[in-house]
């Protein structure tokens, strides 16, 4: 017994390689591209977004998304400080391809996109606010989903982002970082 334990791992790892379908490689994972007129990749995030400012939501733009893609979600977390939730938006229709500056919290989301709850214990966007002197890097992910969540809106933003990613067939990143005066 104790030998068929130690092969199983290896029988395990030969049988996922030989899933392949046609012998290849498997195909690589769409990549959605992700950006924002205001927020460069790598670059800091202008104050206005943060909680030392404005606190809203940045423009952000994406494209390349797949064809089967149902709906997306937006989640924006701090890796840095455990993958803190600061926005989980959800269900925003197939046919989205931008979201304005301001657009959360108490702008106008397109029609059936709901927000869940950040880590800050509130709906809608919260922005980054590492501790004063430390600086954050925070990532937008933007993810097509094969079905809409269906998620009450203020569900919690783990919740979604874990939703999302069962649900997810492509996802695209802007990574930036913030440091408080």
């Amino acid at each position: 017994m104790h030998r068929f334990r130690a092969v199983l791992p290896l029988l395990a790892l030969v049988l996922a390689a030989a899933c392949g379908g046609d012998g290849g490689a498997p195909a690589a994972p769409v990549v959605i591209r992700l950006e924002s007129p205001d927020i460069p990749w790598g670059d800091d995030i202008p104050a206005r977004f943060t909680c030392d400012g404005n606190d809203v939501s940045p423009p952000l733009a994406w494209s390349g998304a797949p064809a089967e893609a149902q709906a997306f979600a937006i989640i924006l977390e701090d890796p840095d400080a455990s993958g803190f939730v600061h926005w989980a938006l959800f269900d925003l229709p197939a046919d989205a391809a931008s979201l304005p500056e301001g657009a959360s919290p108490g702008g106008a989301l397109p029609g059936g996109a709901a927000e869940g709850k950040n880590d800050f214990g509130r709906a809608g966007y919260g922005g980054p606010c590492p501790p004063r002197g430390a600086t954050h890097r925070y990532v937008f992910r933007v993810i097509a989903l094969d079905a809409p969540l269906g998620l009450e809106p203020g569900t919690p933003g783990t919740r979604v982002r874990a939703a999302a990613e069962e649900h997810a067939i492509a996802e695209g990143r802007l990574e930036a970082t913030y440091r408080r005066p």
